[in-house]
């Protein structure tokens, strides 16, 4: 693959494990940042540690979003093209203001429940070859670690990793979205009780990127969507980091997504979120 996940041939097949993968540092020590730093061969740094300037390889950034900016600032600006986005949501903006739009990106599908535990893969039915994508200069890398924890990863060009980012903020905002607004404890719960009210959700907001953004999904959103749902179905419902995830959709305007938009402004009625609608 090119450094920026351009054009030329891409390896899609899995990486073998390797004896001692790629080194690697790793920002954040939580789920996440945990569950990455048990394949070995790297350095875990707390958000507000200093990044090596004369280091080197991947910075896997494990963090919350809102700590991203800060650590982009404070980052030697001789490191920052090595900066990896793991974070859900939408990161263009971010990304376009800080000239990052090359870095390596992924879309981690796995869940970890809690510190320390095992993560679940986010290998499905309809996907066994798994769902978490990456690309960029440091995508193999990335690859290479996940295949020492036994995890699953797809690299690909940048453009491949367009309409797949944009699949999984449809899955997170309508999930979330759909689950608070029913009561419901979980996305499985979601999944059960309310699959049409997703579906007329998940369809909406697929036509609706596809005209703003001009990019085509591949045949079988909704199938991808609810096998990686049967798979974490006990992941809790709540509409979250707003400006990361519905917000974007929000955006595209109640004439493009009435159906999403007409539930957010419900649910902000009912005083089921933590934040006021723009």
């Amino acid at each position: 693959m090119t450094g920026e996940g351009g054009e030329g041939e891409i390896d899609n097949e899995t990486t073998e494990v390797v004896d001692v993968v790629p080194f690697a540092t790793i920002v954040g020590n939580g789920r996440i940042g945990d569950a990455l730093a048990k394949a070995g061969n790297c350095i875990v740094l707390g958000r507000n540690d200093k990044i090596d300037p004369n280091g080197d390889g991947p910075i896997y950034l494990a963090t919350r979003n809102d700590a991203l900016e800060v650590i982009i600032d404070e980052c030697p600006t001789n490191r920052q093209k090595d900066l990896v986005f793991l974070q859900n949501g939408y990161l263009n903006s971010l990304l376009e203001t800080k000239n990052l739009t090359t870095n390596t990106q992924v879309l981690l599908y796995l869940s970890v429940a809690s510190k320390g535990i095992t993560p679940t893969d986010g290998v499905t039915t309809y996907n066994p070859e798994g769902l978490t994508t990456a690309c960029g200069e440091w995508a193999t890398n990335f690859q290479q670690r996940l295949a020492a924890l036994d995890l699953k990863c797809n690299v690909v060009s940048s453009i491949e990793y367009r309409p797949s980012m944009y699949e999984k903020l449809i899955w997170i905002s309508t999930y979330m979205l759909v689950g608070a607004a029913n009561d419901c404890r979980s996305v499985g719960e979601a999944s059960k009780n309310h699959s049409q009210q997703i579906e007329n959700i998940v369809n909406e907001l697929v036509l609706g990127v596809s005209v703003k953004e001009g990019i085509t999904f591949a045949d079988g959103t909704m199938n991808r969507l609810q096998s990686y749902t049967d798979v974490v179905a006990d992941f809790p419902c709540g509409v979250k980091e707003f400006e990361w995830r519905n917000q974007y959709f929000y955006d595209l305007g109640d004439d493009t997504v009435p159906i999403h938009n007409t539930l957010l402004k419900e649910c902000s009625k009912k005083g089921l979120l933590s934040f006021d609608l723009p």
